[in-house]
C-alpha cells in the first residue's frame, strides 16, 4: 500500500473507530436525557439525588447565605445580600473559612518577602475586607448579566405555556426543568415556594431580591397586576420580551461603538506600566538616582490617581443604563 500503510493495520483502526461510533450512539440513544436532566441547573440535580423538593428550597436558600424561611442570616443586609445575588453556594460557614485561610496565606506571603509586620497586617486585613467584597461584586455583576441574557427567553417558555393552556405557577416550572442557571434554579425555586404555600407575588419578589436584575421588576410587576386585576398576561409578556431584547440589543451596539475607545484607555493606560518594566529591564539603573526620593513617590502618586480618574470619566462615557 502506499505510504507503507498495513493492510492488517489499518482495518483494525477503523474497527476501533466503528466501535466507538456504535458506543457513542447507544449513549446519546439511551442516556442523553438522563444526562442533560443532570446538568441543566443544579436544582435538577439535587433532585436526582432527592426527592422531597422542600428539603431541596431549604437547601438551596441555606448554600445562599439565607435560613431554611428564605431571611438574610447576617445582621449585615448589605453584605447578605451581596452574598444572595452573587450566586455563591458554598454556604456562609464555608465562605468565612475560605476568607480566613486566604487572610492566613496573605500574611504568611507578605510577612515573608517584605519582611514588615505592619504591612503583612495591613495587607491581611486588606484580604479579609476589601478582596471578598470585591470578589462577590464581579460575581454579582457576571451572574445578573448572564440573568438578563436569559430572561427573554424564560420569558417566552411562559408565555408559550401560557398559551398552551397552563396556569402561570406551572408555566414558571417548565422554566424551572428547561432553562439553564441562573435562570432555572432561580424559577424553580419560585415554583417550589409557591407549591409550598406562598402567593405568586411573594414568590416573585423573592426572585427579585434574590437576582437583583434591573428588568426583573417589570416582570414581577406585570404578573403582580395580572393576579389581582386579570388581563392578557401572555401578550404583556410578549412585549416585555421584546423590549428587553431591544434594549439587550442596544446595549451590544454601544459596547460595540465603544469598542475602540475602549481598547484605546487600555493601552494609554497600561502603556505607561510597560515601559517602566522595559526600562527596568534595559537599564536597571535609569530610575536609580531619584527612586528613593519623596517628590518621586509624590509625583507617581499624583498620574497614578489622575489617571484612574480619567480611565473612570471614560468609563461613565461608555456604561450607562438603558
Amino acid at each position: 500500500m502506499p505510504f507503507g500503510l498495513n493492510e492488517a493495520h489499518l482495518f483494525y483502526a477503523f474497527a476501533a473507530i466503528a466501535v466507538v461510533l456504535v458506543a457513542e450512539a447507544i449513549y446519546l440513544l439511551f442516556f442523553s436525557a438522563t444526562s442533560y436532566r443532570s446538568r441543566v441547573n443544579r436544582r435538577l440535580r439535587l433532585m436526582n439525588d432527592q426527592v422531597d423538593r422542600q428539603a431541596i428550597l431549604v437547601q438551596l436558600r441555606r448554600e445562599r447565605g439565607l435560613t431554611g424561611g428564605g431571611d438574610f442570616r447576617l445582621p449585615i443586609v448589605y453584605l447578605n445580600r451581596l452574598i444572595l445575588q452573587s450566586g455563591l453556594s458554598l454556604g456562609l460557614t464555608k465562605f468565612a473559612i475560605s476568607i480566613a485561610i486566604g487572610a492566613v496565606l496573605a500574611f504568611g506571603a507578605s510577612l515573608f518577602f517584605r519582611f514588615s509586620l505592619i504591612e503583612a497586617l495591613l495587607i491581611a486585613v486588606a484580604s479579609t475586607v476589601v478582596l471578598p467584597f470585591v470578589v462577590l461584586t464581579f460575581l454579582r455583576k457576571r451572574r445578573q448579566k448572564k440573568f438578563g441574557e436569559q430572561f427573554p427567553d424564560a420569558i417566552d417558555v411562559i408565555v408559550r405555556s401560557l398559551r398552551a393552556g397552563h396556569p402561570i405557577p406551572v408555566a414558571i416550572a417548565m422554566v424551572g426543568r428547561e432553562m439553564q442557571d441562573p435562570c432555572g434554579s432561580e424559577f424553580g425555586m419560585v415554583a417550589d415556594e409557591v407549591t409550598y404555600g406562598a402567593d405568586m407575588e411573594t414568590a416573585m419578589r423573592s426572585l427579585y431580591h434574590r437576582v437583583g436584575q434591573d428588568d426583573l421588576p417589570l416582570f414581577v410587576t406585570a404578573v403582580a397586576i395580572q393576579g389581582s386585576t386579570g388581563g392578557n398576561l401572555s401578550e404583556i409578556l410578549e412585549n416585555l420580551s421584546a423590549v428587553i431584547r431591544l434594549r439587550f440589543k442596544m446595549r451590544r451596539k454601544i459596547r460595540a461603538l465603544a469598542a475602540e475607545g475602549r481598547f484605546s484607555a487600555l493601552l494609554l493606560s497600561g502603556l505607561p506600566f510597560a515601559m517602566f518594566f522595559i526600562l527596568k529591564t534595559v537599564a536597571p539603573n535609569f530610575y536609580g538616582d531619584i527612586w528613593h526620593h519623596d517628590m518621586t513617590k509624590v509625583g507617581l502618586a499624583i498620574a497614578g490617581g489622575w489617571m484612574m480618574f480619567g480611565n473612570f470619566i471614560m468609563y461613565k462615557l461608555v456604561n450607562f443604563r438603558i
